[in-house]
């Protein structure tokens, strides 16, 4: 039983984390960031797969490497550049690892990322990728060919309680867990009223939920992501305290973060925090938000 799933199954509000990989080989910035402001913080830590589809280093390579340290990873898989043979390839090796914690995504789309003449592959989507763990799980391919061995997985899957309309991404959360998804991550959440009617219209999933908080850097962050961000709404009341002077922004998104936290954690079973690289806040959020 991986780490993430004790906490989960015990109860207690889980925290967990998120490191993107570079571009390039040089990791010695990130895992000293992970050893200093995350192990022992969090419970696991999420490890972004060819984020925002902009080329890095792998997601699998970054998780043995905080498993070295002894730091619990949650390897994200995205849909967006693999087949199903690759797809199920990778989980093996993952496995193989010793790495067992799976967040399934179908993956921004080629155009948004700085190599926006690749084919995408799109073989499977989230849904299908869940049900390809559970299918290896059984000890067998997708081709119901005998594995010699089988896996076994902790499986995440997202969903956004922002989106409007809602009902749809309710939908496909109930597709997920009847998929095999066992704990979700959320997108992020700027407001606590919407997110409590998130949570009561899915109460009867009986799932572990993590609300996912992303630490604003500026007004025009904010902004940005209301604009560009599909089911990302921060309000309006939240951009006007992030104006601020450039000094005084790392400090006011703590305080808005641990607030946040403060307002949904008897909502939840946990948090999920994106820091965007600012890795180093963690442990003043998690004081902040009296945790």
């Amino acid at each position: 039983m991986t780490r993430l799933k004790k906490a989960l199954e015990g109860g207690g509000f889980v925290v967990t984390g998120e490191i993107g990989p570079p571009k390039g080989v040089n990791l010695e910035k990130i895992l000293e960031e992970a050893e200093k402001y995350l192990r022992g913080k969090v419970v696991a830590v999420n490890v972004t797969d060819i984020q925002s589809a902009v080329m890095r280093v792998g997601s699998l390579a970054v998780c043995q490497k905080l498993l070295e340290m002894d730091i619990e990873p949650v390897f994200q898989m995205t849909c967006r550049d693999r087949n199903r043979l690759a797809l199920q390839s990778d989980l093996l090796s993952a496995y193989v690892l010793g790495i067992k914690n799976v967040l399934a995504l179908t993956g921004d789309y080629v155009t948004l990322g700085d190599h926006p003449q690749s084919k995408p592959v799109f073989d499977l989507d989230s849904v299908s990728l869940l049900e390809t763990m559970k299918k290896l799980e059984s000890g067998k391919d997708l081709t119901d060919n005998e594995l010699d061995g089988a896996p076994s997985f902790f499986k995440g899957a997202v969903v956004t309680p922002a989106s409007d309309p809602l009902e749809p991404q309710i939908i496909k959360m109930e597709k997920k867990i009847e998929a095999g998804a066992q704990f979700f991550q959320t997108q992020a959440v700027y407001d606590a009223k919407q997110f409590e009617e998130f949570m009561k219209k899915v109460s009867h999933l009986n799932v572990p939920v993590l609300v996912g908080i992303v630490l604003l850097k500026s007004a025009g962050m904010a902004k940005f992501m209301n604009e560009n961000v599909a089911g990302v709404s921060v309000p309006d009341e939240l951009i006007k305290e992030m104006t601020v002077p450039k000094e005084d922004r790392r400090k006011k998104s703590v305080e808005i973060a641990g607030r946040l936290i403060r307002e949904m954690k008897d909502m939840c079973q946990g948090v999920h925090l994106m820091t965007l690289g600012w890795d180093k806040e963690v442990p003043l959020v998690i004081e902040a938000a009296g945790l």
